[in-house]
C-alpha cells in the first residue's frame, strides 16, 4: 500500500485519485462490475465499480444481507481551477488559458506557483452514446499565475481583493512562431497521449500545484501537501478497507464520491441516489429483496470522512472556546446543532468506542456561534438513505489553500480508527 506522501503525489485530481484507488483495489484482488450487467456476488468476495471515472465504490461483500453494511464515505475532488473551452488567448506576447474555479479555494495562495494540467481527455469511438476516455497528467511544470509586484500595489498585504477572471489567469509561455492560441493545448493533449488531434472531442482539465507532498516540523510531525481536504481520508478509508479481516457477516463499503466541493449535485456526487441504488443492488444480488434492504440499513452504520478544522496558534479566537481540535490529538467528530453533519449523541458515542478499543484518542469540533460552517456528505447522504453515521475527519490548518497541513500521527490514528471500524 502507497503511503499517504506518494498516494498525494500520485492524486493531483479526482480522476487520477480513482485511478490511483483502483489500481490499489486491483493489486489487492477486488474486480471491477459493470453497473450495465447482473451482479453475482459470493460472500467474501471484493469488488468496485466507477462512476464517472471520478468516484469509486469499494465493497466486501458479507456472509449476511440482514447484518447491514459498515460504510466510509470521502469525496476526491479538491478546490482548485478548471480550464474552460476555447482557452488560449494572447495578450502582450504571452500565452494564457482561460479558467474557471471549482469550489472555494483560497485563491491568494495560487500565486507565483508552478503549476501543471492534469484530467481527462474525452476521443472519438465507434458508439456515438459512449465516446472512450483517457487520463492524462503533465508532470512538468507548466503554468504560473504571476502575482503584481508591491511596488503597484503598496497596500497589498492590507486586503487585497481577486478578481477571479481577470487576476487569476495563469502564464503558459510567450508567444512565438511555434508558440500561439489557437492549438497550443490540443497539440499538448494530442502529443501526451499519442492520439490524433481530430480524435480529441472534449475534455475535463483542472490545474495543480507540482510542488510535491512532504512531511515537515522538528521531528517529521506534520503533513504538507495539497488536496488533503480530502484525500488523506480517501488514502485512510482505502488502508483500512485492503487491511480488514477476511470473513463479516456484514458487507464492507468504501464510498469515494466526486463534486462535494461544488454540493454534490451531480450523478458522482453523494445528493445522487448512486450509494443508495449499490447496496440495495448488494443486498439482491446476495438473495435479498427490498424488504432485506430496508432490514439492512437499519443495522448499518456510516462514518463520514471529511476533514475539519484544526486550531490555529495565529487565530485561537475563530474557534469555540471548549471545541477546538488540535492536530496531533486524534480524530475529529464534527457536531453542529443545526444539522449540517449527521452526527448525534448516538453516533458520536459509537465513533468514540472504535477509537477508544483502537487505543486512539478522539477530540470534537464545534463551530464558534459567530461563525457560520459548512457541510459535508454525511447529511446529504441521509437524505438518501436513513442511516446512522458520524462526521468526523482530521483536524487542519489552512483548508482549501493550495497547500494545507495535517499531523503525521492523526493520520495514523485514522487509519487504526477506520481499520477497527471494519473489522468489528
Amino acid at each position: 500500500m502507497r503511503d499517504i506522501i506518494s498516494f498525494l503525489n500520485d492524486s493531483p485530481v479526482n480522476f487520477l485519485a480513482v485511478k490511483t484507488i483502483t489500481d490499489e483495489l486491483t493489486a489487492a484482488g477486488f474486480t471491477r462490475l459493470d453497473p450495465a450487467q447482473e451482479w453475482n456476488l459470493a460472500p467474501g468476495a471484493k469488488h468496485y465499480v466507477t462512476k464517472n471515472d471520478s468516484a469509486v465504490f469499494a465493497f466486501i461483500v458479507g456472509t449476511d444481507p440482514l447484518a447491514g453494511c459498515k460504510i466510509i464515505s470521502a469525496h476526491s475532488d479538491s478546490p482548485g481551477f478548471r480550464i474552460k473551452p476555447n482557452a488560449e488567448y494572447e495578450r502582450e506576447g504571452f500565452l494564457q488559458f482561460n479558467t474557471e474555479v471549482y469550489g472555494g479555494p483560497i485563491l491568494y495562495t495560487w500565486f507565483d506557483r508552478p503549476l501543471s494540467i492534469a484530467g481527462r481527455v474525452v476521443l472519438r469511438s465507434d458508439n456515438l452514446l459512449k465516446p472512450s476516455a483517457r487520463l492524462v497528467h503533465f508532470k512538468r511544470p507548466l503554468l504560473t499565475i504571476p502575482h503584481l509586484a508591491i511596488h503597484f500595489n503598496r497596500q497589498v498585504n492590507d486586503g487585497n481583493p481577486i478578481s477571479k477572471q481577470r487576476d487569476m489567469m495563469p502564464v503558459a509561455g510567450i508567444v512565438n512562431d511555434h508558440l500561439h492560441a489557437g492549438d497550443c493545448l490540443m497539440r499538448m493533449l494530442s502529443d501526451e497521449l499519442g492520439v490524433s488531434r481530430n480524435d480529441i472531442l472534449d475534455f475535463d482539465l483542472s490545474l495543480f500545484d507540482t510542488t510535491p507532498a512532504c512531511l515537515l516540523g522538528i521531528n517529521n510531525e506534520f503533513i504538507s501537501s495539497g488536496r488533503l481536504d480530502d484525500l488523506s481520508m480517501c488514502h485512510a478509508a482505502l488502508t483500512a478497507l485492503l487491511a480488514s479481516k477476511e470473513d463479516s457477516k456484514m458487507t464492507r463499503v468504501m464510498a469515494i464520491f466526486d463534486n462535494e466541493e461544488t454540493g454534490s449535485g451531480t450523478k458522482q456526487g453523494a445528493c445522487s441516489p448512486i450509494l443508495a441504488d449499490l447496496l440495495l443492488r448488494i443486498n439482491i444480488a446476495q438473495g435479498g429483496d427490498m424488504v432485506t434492504y430496508l432490514r439492512s440499513i437499519e443495522n448499518s452504520f456510516m462514518v463520514s470522512a471529511d476533514n475539519g478544522h484544526g486550531v490555529h496558534p495565529n487565530y485561537v479566537s475563530k474557534q469555540d472556546p471548549t471545541n477546538h481540535p488540535r492536530l496531533g490529538s486524534g480524530p475529529v467528530i464534527k457536531v453542529n446543532a443545526n444539522c449540517k453533519y449527521m452526527t448525534d449523541a448516538d453516533s458520536a458515542a459509537v465513533f468514540r468506542t472504535i477509537c477508544e478499543q483502537a487505543g486512539v484518542p478522539c477530540q470534537y469540533f464545534v463551530n464558534n456561534s459567530d461563525v457560520a460552517g459548512g457541510s459535508t456528505l454525511g447529511n446529504l447522504l441521509t437524505s438518501q438513505i436513513p442511516l446512522r453515521g458520524v462526521d468526523m475527519g482530521e483536524a487542519i490548518w489552512a483548508m482549501h489553500s493550495v497547500r494545507e497541513t495535517a499531523s503525521a500521527i492523526d493520520h495514523d490514528y485514522t487509519i487504526r480508527a477506520f481499520t477497527h471500524f471494519f473489522n468489528l
